[in-house]
């Protein structure tokens, strides 16, 4: 039983990646679009379960007159049909509506509605740019992912399991209160009245509230995330107190907009509290007074205040249920201002897949200013030959990891073309771009995953002897078989924590090295890629990278100059422009910013001092 309502709504089912509408309602009904059929099932069989209960209400006012009228001799051969009909209702009709629409809600709406919007918008996030994630907090766009889900479910179950009953309900209380004396329905009128004015007036304010509340909830979960993320940091600095400072500001945001939103439910709940009061006492006036008069008989008043009193009863949980429904919608709303942000860098339409066959890497009066006037890359031509090792060198800020990071288009440039084998990268797909360009950086963040998961990120299909090569060739193999992590796992298995924190940075740079000599791209983009390792271990891994290199296009970056020495080309870079290129022996002799760099090195480090020198 389980198993047929869950599979009546696959929320992981194959979709294209697209951008989720940037309108809330557009939001909501982007992921309600496919569903539609199964939400109005759902709506058809809580109406009939509705409908069931209201005529429980008036059956039990009909048998009290019944009683009162027929003898127990013959009350049932009098009212044998309707008391059958009544059964029927009672023990058939409203279970299974009941059941039925449960089973839908739980079984098939709550959980697929919260994973269909998680999903699609992670898949959508996942790929947006990298300014994007560089703009805000990781822990903030996860939690504004994780909160989507839910948000635009509750809501859509407030309307299914609240408005909707509440709106069949009152429905039906008015055509039975028609039918038994029309003066009842006018307390009942004025109390709609009054109900819808607390939903106009002070329910919508709650939207607001809720998405400052959501807000501000996001933003502490980044405060907060961002100190555990550089836990290191707090400790090298002894800033524990600083850190609380900083996570305490947004606690106190929060704070503040969680007691405006409660202030403002609890003013609805003194009102409707009220409403509720005055109505229950009204209809109980009017019903005694016509009872009195003979309009109105014992079972006509249980029907009418049985239905008041269950009415006022269920208006508490249904305000709430509204509240709730403006509540969630402002939290889709806040979600939806992150997660539905334009891609920055999206593939052209009919973008074709990259092909290497050579490995010619051409920039071609590239301008790049991260959206300033100027400043970073300005009108720099440069081509890299198949097979050729080029090395960047230049002060910080000279442009050599933005020139990578164009190259793997993270970022669109503002003029200019950059071409791999005559192919224009904003013309081909960006998966094929990055799958022909392996990079190893300085800074390597592990995935919190096995060895074996972050060496085979490289290519998640090679097979295990070819794993053990390249940690082999990346000198990787000599700690690996050592590794335990805190539940048991070992070696390959063996998980390398946030960020590879359970690793240190020598052997972070060495399973890095290692997915790159397993991912085998023709062109290799090495920016620092030793930095992190000490002397021995560089000197047994420069020989695999010399030979990893072999038929290659290589462009590597390093401030310890001695590293790349032996490159085909150096290639000097100076506030976004190539003021020198050549062979190390060529640049020395030249005498110009090369040589002095050269000249200001120790122990094969760029000196702090080196950026006085062009001055």
């Amino acid at each position: 039983m389980y198993a047929f309502f869950e599979r009546l709504f696959d929320p992981l089912a194959s979709a294209p990646v697209v951008r989720p509408p940037d309108r809330t309602a557009r939001f909501f009904w982007a992921f309600l679009r496919p569903i539609r059929g199964l939400l109005l099932l759902t709506l058809v069989i809580a109406g009939v379960g509705a409908l069931a209960e209201l005529a429980l209400y008036a059956f039990l006012g009909v048998l009290v007159d019944w009683m009162i009228e027929t003898g127990p001799d013959q009350f049932w051969d009098s009212h044998a049909p309707l008391l059958i009909a009544m059964a029927i209702i009672a023990l058939l009709i409203r279970p299974v509506a009941v059941l039925a629409s449960r089973g839908l809600i739980n079984l098939a709406l709550v959980p697929g509605l919260t994973s269909v919007v998680r999903w699609r918008s992670h898949r959508y996030v996942v790929r947006q740019s990298l300014s994007y994630f560089q703009d805000d907090f990781a822990g903030r766009i996860a939690q504004k992912v994780m909160q989507s889900g839910p948000a635009l479910r509750e809501a859509v179950i407030n309307v299914l399991d609240g408005v909707w009953f509440l709106l069949i309900y009152l429905i039906g209380t008015l055509a039975l209160f028609a039918g038994l004396d029309w003066r009842l329905g006018i307390p009942v009128l004025l109390w709609v009245l009054s109900y819808g004015a607390v939903i106009i007036w002070m329910v919508p304010p709650v939207r607001a509230k809720s998405a400052a509340v959501s807000e501000a909830n996001s933003g502490l979960s980044g405060r907060i995330v961002d100190s555990y993320t550089n836990v290191q940091s707090v400790k090298l600095f002894a800033h524990a107190e600083r850190e609380d400072a900083f996570a305490m500001e947004g606690m106190r945001r929060y704070l503040h907009a969680f007691q405006q939103l409660m202030r403002s439910i609890f003013t609805m709940t003194v009102t409707l509290t009220v409403l509720n009061s005055l109505l229950i006492a009204a209809v109980a006036a009017i019903s005694i007074v016509h009872w009195a008069q003979g309009a109105l008989t014992v079972g006509e008043i249980a029907i009418a205040n049985g239905l008041i009193i269950r009415l006022t009863q269920m208006s508490g949980w249904i305000l709430r249920t509204i509240t709730a429904l403006f509540e969630n919608v402002g939290v889709v709303q806040n979600a939806v201002e992150t997660i539905s942000q334009p891609n920055r860098v999206l593939d052209s339409p009919g973008a074709v897949d990259l092909t290497v066959p050579k490995g010619e890497i051409e920039f071609r009066n590239v301008h790049f200013h991260y959206g300033r006037e100027s400043g970073v890359i300005d009108d720099l031509t440069l081509t890299v030959h198949p097979g050729e090792k080029v090395g960047l060198v230049g002060r910080s800020g000279a442009g050599k990891s933005t020139l990578v990071n164009l190259l793997l288009r993270f970022y669109d440039l503002e003029g200019g073309r950059i071409l791999i084998d005559g192919q224009d990268i904003t013309q081909v797909t960006q998966d094929s771009l990055r799958r022909n360009i392996a990079v190893v950086t300085q800074d390597t963040g592990l995935l919190h995953r096995s060895i074996r998961d972050n060496i085979t990120y490289g290519r998640p299909d090679a097979p295990e002897a070819a794993i053990m090569r390249a940690a082999r060739q990346a000198e990787a193999n000599m700690f690996i078989p050592d590794l335990v992590d805190p539940v048991g796992r070992s070696g390959y298995d063996a998980h390398v924590g946030e960020r590879g924190v359970k690793l240190s940075g020598g052997q972070r740079q060495r399973i890095a090295i290692a997915r790159v000599i397993l991912k085998d791209a023709p062109v290799l983009v090495l920016d620092e890629a030793t930095s992190a390792l000490d002397s021995e271990v560089e000197a047994a891994i420069q020989g695999q990278l010399q030979s990893l290199m072999q038929g290659k296009t290589v462009i590597a970056i390093a401030h310890r100059l001695s590293t790349i020495a032996a490159l085909d080309r150096l290639v000097v870079l100076d506030h976004g422009r190539i003021v020198e290129q050549g062979s190390h022996a060529e640049l020395v002799a030249r005498g110009g910013l090369y040589a002095q760099l050269w000249q200001r090195q120790s122990g094969g480090f760029l000196g702090l001092e080196a950026a006085d020198l062009a001055s």
